[in-house]
């Protein structure tokens, strides 16, 4: 096991280097003056010469990046452009945000949308089975974003049960925080349930067509326990990969989501970013984004023998 993870570390850190590399030269494609941006049109040209050195930008793109990635081993990801906040504190602050609307929706999209699919594949082609996968298939088809703006309009505007704009963390008031962030789960879990659901069907008719359950069927285990006991295991495999993908995924590009609902998250602090050339804001959202993706696929590795025993370490 130490190994393996050894391994699999291994192998992340020259993507992690590459993936550096890329985020750094294209940041650096993006029209714009950071120094021009922050003191305006009319700043005179000593000013902005002496703001792009203290920035750094009169190095060359070589010597820039050294610069960067030897700051960013020591821990250090630089200080914000627009709000002189140092980087490393804006991305905890606001990727706590994101990690609880997106770790709390796939939670329940996974424990709403498992047990569906395997009760649609239980009675495939039934009338719970077609009605199983049409609604799993128009919670698919659906924006996240048309989704949102739809609760909104209903809970927030004609209801007025739940708050349309603004966002109280939970450190401040608790109770009051999760009225800001009902809205934007249940839209997540809505969106994330059909894709989980249709992944946990497919999956658990193709497990029982194999032997082994009409094994089990054959000793007199009844239908429940075939399901549960048998199938489940096997046929959660594949459905754990998804969930996987979709949980790097919306870690990653929440940000439509968080400007719906006006939340202060990560994704939200990119397009801020952005749109102001902060160049260590941005470069250090892309690097946490990165390294999202690698570790949500090492831990789906490494938990991938738990569900599936023809896999091994």
């Amino acid at each position: 096991m130490f190994r393996f993870i050894l391994h699999r570390l291994g192998m992340a850190v020259p993507t992690l280097l590459l993936i550096s590399v890329i985020v750094f030269a294209l940041i650096r494609l993006i029209p714009g003056d950071p120094a021009l941006l922050m003191l305006g049109d009319m700043a005179d040209p000593q000013s902005l010469a002496d703001m792009r050195s203290s920035l750094g930008l009169d190095h060359s793109v070589v010597s820039q990046y050294l610069i960067w990635i030897k700051s960013v081993l020591s821990g250090d990801l630089g200080v914000s452009i627009s709000s002189r906040q140092p980087v490393l504190e804006l991305l905890v602050e606001r990727f706590s945000v994101s990690a609880t609307v997106v770790l709390v929706s796939v939670l329940l999209a996974t424990l709403l949308a498992v047990p569906v699919g395997l009760l649609a594949a239980w009675k495939q082609n039934s009338a719970m089975d077609l009605g199983l996968v049409a609604t799993a298939t128009l919670l698919l088809s659906v924006p996240s974003f048309w989704l949102g703006l739809l609760l909104l309009y209903v809970f927030g505007i004609q209801l007025g049960w739940l708050p349309v704009i603004g966002y109280v963390g939970f450190a401040s008031d608790p109770l009051k925080a999760v009225t800001y962030v009902v809205l934007p789960i249940i839209t997540l879990t809505l969106v994330e349930f059909g894709a989980i659901a249709r992944m946990a069907r497919a999956s658990t008719i193709e497990v029982l067509r194999l032997e082994y359950i009409a094994h089990a069927r054959a000793k007199g285990l009844s239908e429940s326990a075939v399901l549960w006991r048998h199938a489940l295991r096997n046929a959660f495999a594949p459905t754990w990969t998804l969930i996987g993908l979709i949980l790097g995924n919306l870690l990653g590009g929440i940000a439509v989501l968080e400007t719906v609902f006006t939340l202060p998250g990560i994704g939200r602090l990119m397009v801020d970013a952005i749109f102001s050339r902060d160049y260590p804001v941005l470069q250090g959202c892309l690097l946490l984004i990165t390294c999202i993706y690698v570790l949500v696929n090492l831990l789906v590795d490494l938990l991938y023998p738990l569900f599936d025993p023809r896999v091994k370490l």
